[in-house]
């Protein structure tokens, strides 16, 4: 007969590795009890280690209890009370007496029938939502490892790009679709004109209990992308990206393109040519052709004025002189 001691070495090494819900919420001493009296039918003898792997092959290799153990966080509670209903007055019934196995077969059976029945009707999680975030919403509650099976989704949500107007007001809200819990802390940081999600190319902007980043008026300072991290205690939930970028960018850069290709025209001379720049040597010894243009036509103009005028001097000269002629030769006749 095995000591205290080493009941429970028997008890680790005849359970497989896998755990199950019974398990979970059996104490080991209560099995030993349960077990003690176990009766080989065929051999009439009292065998424990076959009650173990009845035990085994009745809760821990039984699907369906595992399945009807996989409830929402918070009703692990309520699985323990299940089969302690079950198992605890069996344990007393049993404890220190003879039974033979068909007995434990059929009592063992129906309460693991009983457990996946009352445990059915637990609260089922809602799933989780894709695609981040650590979701406890959404945990279900796991007989093999006796703990709560996570989302396994990854912290960092993918960037998400905002389109702004300039001078306009920008709101970027911090909103998962899954449920949050009550105690969350909000951090704010901003990686300035890149759109990333490397954490140490962010500084801090805000912290405290606002899901809300304001913008009272946006410009080209305000572009690059905004992360919002949420925390419960010291755990962090998810880490979400925002970056804002939009036409109010492009409208800057055109507006400057313009205002320097109007100094550029303005600097230009007739003919194409630069203006020299101060202090600098002259872009060219020879005029523009349209200064040359402009030069002969003004010389053309004087010379035809001139000739015009040298034409006309003439015809009046002569006009004068035929006058007096005429005049004298009248006087004679009379």
């Amino acid at each position: 007969m095995c000591t205290s001691a080493l009941w429970l070495v028997c008890v680790s090494l005849l359970f497989n590795t896998s755990l199950s819900c019974y398990q979970c919420f059996v104490d080991v001493q209560d099995s030993l009890s349960l077990c003690w009296g176990h009766i080989l039918t065929m051999y009439n003898v009292r065998n424990v280690d076959a009650c173990f792997r009845k035990l085994d092959r009745i809760f821990n290799n039984n699907e369906g209890v595992i399945e009807a153990g996989r409830v929402g966080e918070g009703y692990e509670k309520q699985l323990k009370e299940i089969l302690d209903k079950e198992i605890l007055p069996m344990v007393k019934e049993f404890n220190q007496k003879l039974n033979k196995d068909t007995v434990y077969e059929e009592r063992l059976q129906t309460a693991a029938d009983n457990f996946i029945a009352a445990a059915s009707k637990l609260p089922r999680v809602s799933g989780c939502i894709p695609p981040c975030g650590f979701q406890s919403a959404g945990a279900v509650y796991n007989c093999i490892t006796c703990q709560y099976d996570s989302c396994e989704f990854p912290l960092d949500c993918p960037v998400q790009e905002i389109k702004v107007m300039e001078n306009s007001r920008t709101r970027v809200w911090c909103e998962v679709l899954f449920h949050l819990p009550n105690n969350i802390e909000v951090v704010w940081r901003f990686a300035e004109e890149v759109k990333t999600q490397q954490v140490d190319q962010f500084e801090e902007a805000t912290a405290g209990l606002d899901r809300l980043y304001s913008i009272p008026s946006t410009n080209l300072q305000h572009q690059g992308t905004y992360q919002c991290e949420i925390y419960s205690g010291q755990r962090s939930i998810v880490r979400l990206y925002y970056y804002l970028t939009g036409s109010h960018y492009s409208m800057q850069v055109v507006a400057g393109h313009t205002e320097l290709q109007e100094i550029f025209d303005l600097s230009l001379l007739p003919g194409g040519q630069l203006l020299p720049a101060p202090g600098g040597p002259p872009s060219s010894l020879l005029p523009s052709p349209l200064l040359l243009t402009a030069c002969l036509t003004t010389l053309l103009l004087l010379l035809f004025l001139s000739l015009g005028a040298l034409y006309w001097s003439s015809i009046s000269h002569q006009t004068s002189h035929a006058e007096p002629a005429d005049g004298d030769e009248e006087s004679g006749q009379m």
